[in-house]
């Protein structure tokens, strides 16, 4: 049995590619480093992490690059020998512009070694790579119109998805060739992006996701004889969506790809979010999904009931083991490497931020910038992957002034995380504060919810070693957060007030269509003075429930 998600936690945008009996998905990764992740498969349910492509300053740095910008969208595909990876680095999100970079890597195999990029075009976003049954390969965008937003100047409203545009690439001169067409305008849903185009039954099948990426959400299937067109719209204009289906435990469904199996059977990704009972907030962000679909008499793909709201299991994928159950790990620095589960923001050059060998068995960080700064924090997290969940690390850290903090954050963007560190107070003594952000966009303005900062006493029972390690957790269960502390391993304590995890979401602070990622907890260090103070990190444990 398959149980949707099959990538809990922040996994959106699934572009699917078969390679004989593997399956590969890749999803957009945001402002988190390294770029893209993609995960492998052999039965569509059970799903390991087999690399983020993008790992070097030629290829990806993000540094500067507002919240829930970086990596929109990527496609996969593989053909002559190569993987393909498609991918756009988005430098703005605000106002009437959108600073869209596409680009393309190419790799002999899923781990590499990944090119340096070919820089495609910059007039919008969400590109993918149609490999036709000639040998010819057209790459797709959207458009955007920067003129969206004012009447256009025939008196008609043109919004700022343009429509889908397609032109030659060029593979032996890597660029793009001939002229440009506007293939798509979309449906009344409007929003019209992530165009896949696929070749079946001698027809074009050209696939985007519309409404927006939020609770109105939808793919969108259209058809032609010819690849430039004209396309004609599926019958039940959508083929997946949950905009009227306010009781789905999926929601926000759209944004996919179909792959067919070795034994003809298709299948079709989405991504989709799991709100909170009761909450239109989703703290686990977008997630990915997959569902059957079947190719009908009438030369259209469908859900195999027409109901385009995807189901949560599906019976029979393969007879292979069904999907883990909770997930529970430990993660110890004791061999020179981050463990994969754990991403940072932004920078190519990590060296600068953290390291596994300094302090042998420690993952050592050095205080940089501010949390929520766009350019280079200390912070090295992973995803939040269930509702409920516990963490816990601790912290080796001695700071000399107010501006050097380390700790743990539950954390999405500078305007929504909260935040347990180690600092020191105006009388020199070490302390333990709580920072909140809850939601204060665009200002980021913190809070403080602890009325006084806890001082950490350097001797007494309680305290392993004098001026030692901070034993640092927190527990999210649901919309509630609370963070606990010990001065002795196992002798933890709550700290502060309940928090509010909710605003740690899509939908909190800003809203749905202005972030994209997901939540994340991990370890962060700061040092203000510009002096790299470090702290060290013996461990790292989570657990969902």
């Amino acid at each position: 049995m398959l149980k949707n998600p099959i990538l809990p936690g922040f996994n959106p945008d699934p572009s699917i590619w078969r390679v004989g009996e593997d399956y590969y998905i890749a999803t957009s990764t945001f402002e988190w480093y390294p770029g893209v992740q993609i995960h492998h498969s052999r039965d569509l349910v059970n799903w390991t992490l087999a690399c983020r492509p993008l790992t070097r300053a030629s290829q990806l740095d993000m540094r500067g690059n507002p919240d829930s910008c970086g990596i929109w969208a990527p496609c996969l595909s593989f053909t002559d020998g190569l993987f393909w990876l498609i991918y756009t680095d988005v430098k703005r999100l605000d106002g009437s512009y959108k600073d869209a970079h596409n680009y393309l890597v190419t790799a002999p195999a899923i781990d590499g070694p990944w090119s340096d990029p070919v820089h495609l075009n910059s007039s919008g976003f969400d590109p993918s790579l149609f490999h036709d049954d000639d040998g010819r390969k057209w790459f797709l965008n959207m458009v955007w119109n920067h003129h969206g937003k004012r009447p256009g100047r025939d008196g008609v409203e043109p919004g700022s998805f343009g429509g889908i545009l397609i032109q030659e690439y060029d593979a032996d001169s890597q660029k793009l060739i001939g002229p440009v067409t506007n293939i798509f305008a979309g449906s009344k849903q409007a929003l019209t992006e992530a165009p896949h185009l696929l070749r079946h039954d001698g027809w074009y099948f050209l696939c985007t996701a519309e409404g927006g990426t939020g609770y109105d959400h939808a793919i969108t299937y259209a058809r032609s004889r010819s690849l430039l067109g004209p396309y004609e719209m599926h019958p039940d204009i959508h083929l997946m969506t949950t905009k009227d289906a306010p009781d789905s435990k999926l929601q926000r469904v759209g944004h996919g790809q179909l792959v067919e199996t070795p034994n003809g059977q298709f299948f079709h990704t989405f991504l989709c979010s799991r709100p909170l009972d009761g909450l239109r907030r989703s703290p686990l962000g977008r997630e990915t999904g997959i569902a059957p679909v079947v190719y009908g008499d009438d030369g259209w793909f469908h859900t195999p009931d027409r109901n385009p709201v995807p189901p949560v299991t599906v019976e029979s994928v393969t007879a292979l083991p069904t999907q883990a159950g909770p997930e529970k790990c430990l993660y110890e620095f004791d061999n020179g490497r981050l463990p994969a589960d754990f991403q940072w923001l932004r920078t190519p050059e990590p060296d600068r931020i953290f390291s596994t060998v300094a302090r042998p068995g420690y993952l050592r960080l050095f205080g940089r910038e501010s949390i929520g700064s766009w350019f280079e924090q200390s912070l090295v997290a992973r995803r939040q992957t269930a509702i409920r969940y516990s963490a816990e690390t601790a912290v080796d850290f001695q700071p000399h002034s107010f501006q050097q903090m380390a700790g743990m954050t539950a954390y999405y963007n500078k305007t929504k995380f909260h935040y347990l560190c180690v600092s020191l107070n105006k009388n020199g003594q070490r302390v333990l504060d709580i920072q909140s952000c809850p939601g204060d966009w665009p200002n980021g303005d913190v809070t403080y919810p602890l009325a006084q900062e806890l001082v950490l006493p350097e001797v007494g029972p309680e305290v392993e070693p004098k001026g030692g390690p901070v034993w640092l957790g927190v527990d999210v269960r649901g919309a509630e957060l609370q963070f606990r502390f010990a001065l002795k391993e196992g002798a933890w304590q709550p700290i502060g007030p309940v928090l509010d995890a909710s605003v740690l979401s899509d939908e909190g602070g800003r809203g749905e269509h202005s972030s994209f990622t997901g939540a994340f907890v991990g370890m962060a260090a700061q040092d203000l003075t510009g002096a790299g103070l470090s702290a060290d990190f013996s461990h790292f444990s989570y657990e969902n429930f």
